[in-house]
């Protein structure tokens, strides 16, 4: 080794803020290493073997036993193992410190570019760090290739099996707060706070918004002048809807807000179940169930209250609604009727548990069910992994 090593190696911890003390340790479990594979095969060698580095001459010595036993040859291996070690300490200290840097980033938006795309995973180039994408934080129906730009959210930084992992999403509710926190001057002021968000990525999502200024308008705030504000938003997210409604205090009025676009004209709240009963005009029992389910479901999970819609007392007979309104609308633009004669989900012969969560979140024709992926059952309430897997392996085979 040279005599320089000592200026060289302080100048080194410096500039990447490395301690000198940990480098040093490194360099001596490393010769020990060393030592071990080229000089010590076939030995009993216990843990009494150490290394001794001189920091300003960067000589180094092996010990066993506080005896000095450096073979013959051994300056140009230490030399070859110190410069490995204080490269790969270089190497890891840039990488912790992004990694810093992302911590600090959780729940914010940064941009990327898809570097690779795998069935169940999209990587992306994050600067000087790739953020991993899984299957479940992606939107369902977005396609990605590489060389694309995205707006991703910094979701987890997690330790993987060779070194730590930032976890990125799209399909994460939190992903709709920061894109209406870039976009709401009033959200950044604290003025207009996001009290609650229910989502369903690709599809739906719901929001609720307070102001803690009664010359502020929350909902306008978000929606912004000629919509401005969360026609950013939308653009970002490719058809998704977008419901922003006024959060309230009074459990009542929110879980009616909660509902729209349906008008509700009446409701009971039962505080020991923490569930509610809603009346709503017959027309439209519909539109606050919504489309197999949709709306009264992120209507409970916006409030984390149970709805029940009352006068529906077959939920079967609020699906066919749905299905009249737009076999109407079909037929008003030429459309052909589909589901006209689709059997009832019984036919499938599906545990009555997993046909009795199907039928409360509205499905229930074949028809219904065989337009939804893994991800769309396993947002029904009731709906779990195992319960996805058994209706997926019925309708292959249907």
């Amino acid at each position: 080794m040279i005599t320089e090593f000592g200026a060289a190696l302080n100048q080194v911890a410096t500039e990447r803020g490395i301690s000198l003390e940990s480098v040093i340790e490194a360099i001596e479990s490393a010769l020990v290493a060393a030592y071990r594979k080229d000089f010590a095969e076939g030995e009993d060698i216990d843990d009494s073997i150490t290394s001794k580095v001189d920091p300003e001459t960067g000589s180094a010595r092996i010990y066993k036993d506080d005896k000095d036993i450096t073979p013959a040859g051994f300056g140009r291996i230490a030399a070859q193992t110190a410069k490995q070690v204080i490269l790969q300490q270089i190497r890891k200290t840039e990488v912790d410190s992004v990694i810093d840097e992302f911590r600090k980033k959780i729940n914010s938006i940064v941009q990327g570019t898809v570097f690779r795309v795998d069935p169940n995973i999209a990587v992306l180039d994050l600067g000087r760090v790739h953020g991993v994408m899984p299957l479940r934080e992606q939107i369902p129906g977005e396609n990605y290739r590489s060389g694309m730009r995205l707006n991703v959210l910094v979701k987890d930084i997690r330790d993987a099996g060779r070194g730590t992992e930032i976890v990125v999403s799209r399909a994460d509710k939190n992903f709709i707060v920061a894109l209406f926190e870039m976009e709401v001057p009033e959200m950044v002021s604290g003025i207009v706070k996001i009290q609650s968000v229910a989502r369903e990525a690709g599809s739906r999502t719901k929001m609720a918004v307070s102001s803690s200024e009664q010359n502020v308008d929350p909902v306008g705030a978000c929606v912004g002048h000629k919509g401005v504000r969360v026609q950013s938003v939308l653009d970002e997210l490719d058809g998704e809807k977008i419901d922003i409604i006024p959060y309230d205090k009074d459990v009542s009025k929110y879980i009616a807000n909660s509902l729209s676009p349906a008008k509700v004209t009446n409701v009971k709240i039962h505080e020991e179940t923490k569930e509610a009963e809603v009346k709503v005009p017959e027309d439209q029992q519909s539109l606050a169930i919504g489309k197999q389910g949709q709306n009264v479901r992120l209507a409970h999970k916006l409030t984390g209250w149970k709805i029940d819609i009352e006068g529906v007392e077959d939920i079967l007979k609020v699906s066919k609604d749905i299905d009249v309104e737009e076999d109407a609308g079909d037929k008003r633009s030429g459309k052909k009727d589909k589901k006209k004669s689709s059997p009832s989900i019984s036919v499938l012969n599906l545990d009555k548990k997993i046909e009795k969560s199907l039928k409360k979140s509205g499905i229930n024709t074949v028809e219904d069910i065989k337009g939804l992926d893994r991800k769309e059952l396993l947002n029904i309430e009731g709906i779990g992994s195992r319960s996805a897997e058994k209706i997926l392996k019925v309708l292959s085979v249907h």
